[in-house]
């Protein structure tokens, strides 16, 4: 889809790569709707200010009928917790599988009559390299986001009829508050991510891989499922 003149919906925008998302979104010509728990918080010139909260059905729902004229959903926000499966909290395993799979699948559901409406569009839903490599300590973080690509594939397919690309963006560690307590970790910039995924959107990729990390752990998964 073309960027230019596109309606988006960005979630988690007040900060991060949504920010940066929706920066550049506004820079290629597209119409925005930044979307925040708490949209004060939104402080970027020339986008319209949204209240969602991922795991609040009446804020969704809401945000439908205001952003009624959307063609472009970006499923951004997400939380990471650091929590294992098995010694790790369960509120805060369910607070992790809320926020990143059932809040973008919720989002996705929501918006998809009005992107159909509006003549079709795209979705595209932030994920992670961690939805394919699953360390222990991450194991909450790593279930859900591997949800979220599962998702991701079914969604993809369900939607197509109705006019609508859905694409993963994959990447690493980015330079955001979400990495603050990993300061030697090689991290990306999400400038950089954020243009990247914009191109994936206008040019229909499925999946966007966005860093050299995330490509040799795409790579390994195919070649360990090759030799089954």
């Amino acid at each position: 889809m073309d960027i230019k003149g596109a309606t988006a919906v960005v979630t988690g925008a007040n900060r991060g790569l949504g920010r940066h998302l929706a920066e550049q979104l506004v820079q290629r010509g597209a119409k925005v709707y930044a979307a925040a728990r708490r949209p004060e918080t939104v402080d970027l010139a020339g986008v319209t200010p949204l209240r969602i909260d991922v795991t609040d059905d009446a804020t969704i729902q809401e945000a439908a009928r205001v952003a009624s004229d959307a063609t472009l959903l970006i499923n951004n926000a997400g939380i990471s917790l650091g929590t294992p499966l098995i010694a790790g909290d369960m509120k805060a395993v369910r607070a992790e599988m809320d926020t990143n799979y059932y809040g973008p699948l919720a989002l996705t559901r929501a918006f998809a009559p009005v992107i159909e409406g509006n003549g079709g569009g795209a979705v595209l839903n932030i994920l992670s390299v961690i939805a394919w490599w699953h360390p222990a300590e991450a194991g909450s973080y790593a279930a859900s986001k591997a949800a979220a690509w599962a998702m991701s594939d079914a969604v993809r397919e369900e939607l197509a009829p109705r006019g609508i690309t859905v694409s993963a963006l994959h990447v690493g560690f980015m330079d955001t508050d979400m990495t603050a307590n990993r300061p030697t970790a090689d991290k990306a910039d999400p400038a950089h991510i954020a243009a990247q995924a914009l191109d994936g959107i206008e040019a229909g990729n499925p999946e966007i891989l966005a860093d050299d990390v995330t490509r040799q752990v795409k790579q390994g998964l195919s070649q360990a499922h090759a030799l089954r």
